[in-house]
């Protein structure tokens, strides 16, 4: 990579990262206490009378599924509110005029969505610790996965703020698609207690496969093959890549 050009994503990733660490208390904090309210809750209270889940209890079943749920969310949110900002406030149009090419623009900001969510990610298993113990299946696994997904909806929340003409556009996305799917994702249930009906329809909800492959990293147990997650992940990466690079090569929704 050019040297200037690597000042330049470096610059970018710098700005992410200091923008959603200097407002910490907004950022980080809410999270933890959303999940360790979901612990208290769903694990505590409500894990007692469930007893186990696919052999494991199932308090260790969902933390896995509510850390990778926090990463999600943290990633997507990131990148959709700091482009749009930057976007709404004129000041990507600096980077549009520099000579910077429009793949350093997008990991740029793909980077900060990265760093969030795996910082959330981390201090969320860290809270999970007071509430369970749990031992590591593989650690290439949960790394693997947890950087692809952090990827995959740091793209998604780059092509939300690339299409939101305004403030309120931001929060339909998150609202109507990825919190229900993320529920229904097999967070706080195995798959396998559905009906065979139902099964097949959770198949067409990718973040099924994301949680299932980071739940394996963690109990070695899964819903759906490893493959197919990796699979899943790789595809949606490469397409959210390639059509948000379109986009920004072409203006769309910068220069109208």
């Amino acid at each position: 990579m050019n040297n200037l050009y690597w000042v330049a994503l470096c610059s970018i990733w710098r700005k992410e990262v200091t923008r959603f660490l200097r407002i910490w208390v907004q950022t980080l904090v809410p999270p933890v206490i959303t999940m360790s309210l979901y612990f208290i809750i769903f694990g505590s209270m409500m894990g007692n009378r469930i007893g186990q889940m696919n052999g494991v209890s199932y308090m260790q079943f969902i933390v896995p599924g509510l850390i990778m749920m926090s990463v999600i969310t943290n990633a997507y949110s990131n990148v959709c509110s700091s482009f749009f900002s930057a976007k709404f406030q004129h000041n990507i149009e600096e980077l549009l005029v520099a000579p910077v090419p429009t793949h350093i623009i997008i990991l740029g900001y793909v980077g900060g969505g990265i760093a969030r969510g795996i910082l959330i990610g981390c201090i969320v298993t860290i809270v999970s610790l007071f509430f369970v113990s749990f031992t590591v299946h593989s650690w290439w696994v949960i790394l693997c996965t947890l950087l692809m997904t952090a990827t995959l909806f740091s793209l998604a929340g780059l092509l939300n703020a690339l299409f939101a003409k305004t403030f309120d556009d931001i929060s339909l996305i998150p609202t109507f698609v990825l919190t229900p799917l993320t529920y229904l994702g097999g967070v706080f249930y195995s798959l396998s207690l559905l009906p065979p009906v139902w099964q097949l329809v959770s198949t067409f909800n990718p973040i099924v496969y994301m949680i299932s492959g980071f739940r394996y990293g963690f109990l070695g147990i899964y819903d759906v093959s490893l493959w197919m997650t990796y699979l899943i992940l790789a595809i949606f990466i490469t397409l959210f890549y390639a059509f948000a690079w379109y986009l920004i090569e072409k203006g769309k929704g910068l220069r109208n």
